[in-house]
């Protein structure tokens, strides 16, 4: 007997050694996070296998060349002659004109500030006595700086990730001041995001995702609210679902919120769809837990290839009775497998998943336009993780509210019109022209597509 015992605790210590070798294996093949692991931090990647290889890039034979575009007259500078010297530089005869050729040039100007001193001319009215001051062109009230330096400081920091520091550089104007400037132009423009709150509550099709963000050194999170023609973000210390209430109250509402599995989202008032991607990555990690198990391994082959064609199926712009035929077809082929007989505990898991909240995974089958995928969430959110590993959060709660407002109202307009500075520019002129206009409609109906 103390053999036998000897020997079952030497196979209960194998099996533990082994399961650590693996997961070291696994690290040193995938990384710290395993599947979702980014591929910057990979520590190993394969090579590409050998048709990839001997694949040839470019373009085929006989497809359409993407070549230098020619630069239209109406959208170019007035024409300029480049002319040549009279005489022949190397023996000095005088040169026969041949005519010209035309080339296009695409240049820019230096980001350079100008420092403007205006002559404000006043006026006063002998019949009603009533003073009238000339308003500085393209200038709020009271603002030290012009529309065009705001609009590029915003642009730059808020959209294309520059610092603050970059741009103090950049412009020769200091830190502190940029940072109460874009403070005076989020309580500007404070109403418009309330109003895109509207809009996103009536959506067809909502995406909502959250990450880590700290403010004045505290823990929170930046929560993202997003459909494909606007972005709302909302800065808070809780992860709890009053932020969800926030943005979409408590009345039905209509349409589909996409989501990941997290709890906060589970009391939207509107129907939930969970994300396919998220899913599929759980399905993998469990093959890649259990690669000696035939049962899981066939569970994992069959279900994953399933959930990509769900993922996929949008992509093909099929008709509507055509996509609607095959949405159904993968969802029977997911309920079969999901309700099949399974032993193994780690298979029950998901398939009870799937048992459970089955009224949350198959919205995506009734119109082509709700997708199986949180995707747009998630890279929208990027450019934001990006800036909290450079600025670790915001130094204030002011900052945090001018961050929220200014990304909701430029990342919106950004995807309403192609030109987004020119487009914020010619708002906030506009707004310097008459305050009490409404910011909303001077950045929106012009500009929506």
């Amino acid at each position: 007997m103390q053999k036998q015992r000897q020997i079952d605790e030497l196979k209960a210590e194998l099996v533990r050694v082994k399961n650590r070798l693996r997961y070291q294996e696994r690290t040193a093949r995938e990384g710290p996070f395993g599947l979702s692991t980014p591929s910057s931090k990979i520590p190993m990647k394969a090579n590409s296998l050998l048709e990839r290889q001997q694949r040839r890039g470019g373009g085929k034979p006989g497809h359409p060349g993407y070549g230098r575009q020619a630069v239209h007259t109406a959208q170019a500078e007035p024409l300029e002659m480049i002319r040549l010297p009279d005489t022949c530089p190397h023996c000095g005869t005088r040169l026969q004109v041949l005519g010209s050729r035309r080339r296009a040039l695409i240049d820019c100007h230096p980001v350079r500030m100008i420092r403007r001193l205006l002559r404000l001319q006043r006026k006063r009215c002998p019949r009603c006595h009533r003073t009238y001051h000339a308003r500085p062109p393209g200038a709020l009230p009271k603002s030290l700086y012009g529309n065009q330096l705001l609009a590029h400081v915003a642009v730059q920091h808020y959209v294309n990730g520059l610092t603050l520091g970059q741009l103090e550089r950049q412009t020769g104007v200091g830190y502190s001041s940029l940072v109460q400037a874009m403070h005076g132009l989020a309580r500007r423009l404070a109403v418009v995001p309330l109003r895109l709150r509207q809009e996103y509550r009536q959506a067809t099709v909502k995406h909502a995702d959250e990450t880590g963000w700290r403010t004045d050194g505290q823990n929170g999170y930046a929560w993202l609210f997003a459909t494909p023609s606007l972005s709302l973000f909302r800065i808070r210390k809780t992860r709890s679902a009053q932020v969800v209430h926030e943005m979409l109250g408590r009345k039905r509402l209509p349409g589909v919120l996409i989501v990941d599995r997290y709890n906060g989202y589970n009391r939207a008032p509107c129907r939930i769809n969970y994300c396919y991607v998220h899913l599929q990555r759980d399905v993998k990690k469990l093959g890649a837990e259990f690669p000696d198990t035939p049962e899981v391994q066939a569970f994992v082959a069959a279900l994953v290839p399933l959930l990509g064609q769900a993922i996929h199926l949008r992509t093909l712009r099929l008709p509507l009775p055509a996509f609607r035929q095959q949405a159904q077809r993968i969802k029977r082929d997911i309920e079969a497998v999901v309700h099949a007989h399974a032993s193994h505990p780690a298979i029950q898991n998901i398939q009870n998943l799937f048992r459970q909240k089955a009224h949350r995974l198959y919205a995506w089958t009734l119109h082509p336009s709700i997708p199986a995928d949180n995707n747009l969430a998630e890279r929208e959110l990027r450019p934001l993780v990006i800036a909290r590993k450079i600025s670790f959060g915001s130094q204030s709660d002011a900052g945090a509210h001018t961050r929220e407002t200014l990304m909701s109202v430029l990342l919106t307009l950004k995807k309403r019109t192609p030109d987004l500075q020119p487009a914020f520019k010619a708002a906030l002129d506009a707004l310097a022209e008459n305050p009490k206009h409404d910011p909303y409609a001077l950045l929106f109906s012009l500009n929506s597509s």
